[in-house]
């Protein structure tokens, strides 16, 4: 199980807000023991090149890429003096850092990518930075996306939705692993949606999900504390995030499985989430559906 990540990619741009993301991948990183690459991606000013500037403004603008990639490379370094530990890999490139950052997880073979999500405004409290959306839709491995502490970051309670769909097993697979590493308790959660389901049906479905479950624990060895509850809210979403505000999570699993129409879409319930919750969220991409 301790083998379950063994490389954890953390993007930086050297905010304060990839900063706090290096400190849960340092936390994943301790209880799995995985090793951290590292990853900066600086402005792609090689189109500049072509225009209509002269020779010198071109060598100065080589000059000033070469210079910025070195400077980066220096400032990842001093982190890692300043941590006390050691990098797997420091990495610096130029481009798109959203397709740099898919593109890096994919040949480093990064087993989770750890990083902030941007943005404190009502539009970008709605929608989710550009750089981890693109991220999310395209990541070939797990992506958490991580918030600003307020204390220590450890996991002893993880919360995981379900609108008990077949696609969501892999999503509980996820989390089994991930509460069995950490000796964390699990939570299944479903929100019943103003108007939705009646509560004896939701009883039967969460006991078919639950029965699964058990045997799954069983047939690996020791088991996970788990329970099943369900809340009432407005949307699932709101509901999600609330309860787990409300009974203390440090971390809410997620899978951007699409079951219906509805949730084809990241902008449904796991964009929602990611765009209001103060908690970290363990994201599974498309891609594990």
């Amino acid at each position: 199980m301790k083998g379950f990540l063994k490389n954890i990619l953390w993007p930086t741009d050297f905010s304060h807000e990839a900063q706090e993301a290096l400190l849960y991948a340092e936390v994943f990183a301790k209880a799995f023991e995985a090793r951290i690459t590292a990853l900066h991606v600086s402005p792609d000013l090689s189109l500049a090149l072509y225009d209509e500037a002269s020779a010198g403004i071109q060598q100065e603008l080589i000059r000033e890429m070469e210079g910025s990639k070195t400077r980066a490379q220096a400032k990842i370094q001093a982190v890692a003096r300043k941590r006390g530990f050691s990098f797997k890999k420091i990495i610096v490139t130029e481009g798109s850092a959203s397709k740099k950052i898919v593109e890096t997880a994919e040949k480093e073979k990064a087993d989770l990518i750890v990083m902030g999500k941007r943005g404190q405004s009502l539009v970008e409290r709605i929608l989710i930075g550009s750089v981890a959306n693109h991220v999310l839709r395209h990541s070939p491995v797990p992506v958490l996306v991580t918030k600003k502490r307020k204390q220590k970051f450890e996991v002893k309670k993880i919360l995981v939705p379900t609108d008990f769909a077949k696609e969501e097993d892999v999503e509980r697979d996820f989390a089994w692993k991930l509460a069995k590493n950490f000796k964390a308790s699990l939570t299944f959660l479903y929100v019943l949606e103003l108007y939705g389901h009646e509560f004896r049906l939701v009883d039967h479905m969460f006991k078919a999900v639950l029965d699964k479950f058990q045997k799954k624990i069983k047939g690996e060895g020791k088991g996970v504390a788990y329970s099943a509850e369900v809340t009432k809210a407005i949307n699932a979403a709101t509901g999600i995030d609330k309860y787990g505000r409300k009974f203390g999570y440090d971390l809410i699993v997620m899978a951007t499985c699409a079951s219906s129409l509805g949730r084809f879409f990241l902008g449904s319930t796991t964009e929602k989430v990611l765009s209001s919750t103060d908690l970290p969220v363990f994201v599974l991409p498309p891609k594990y559906c």
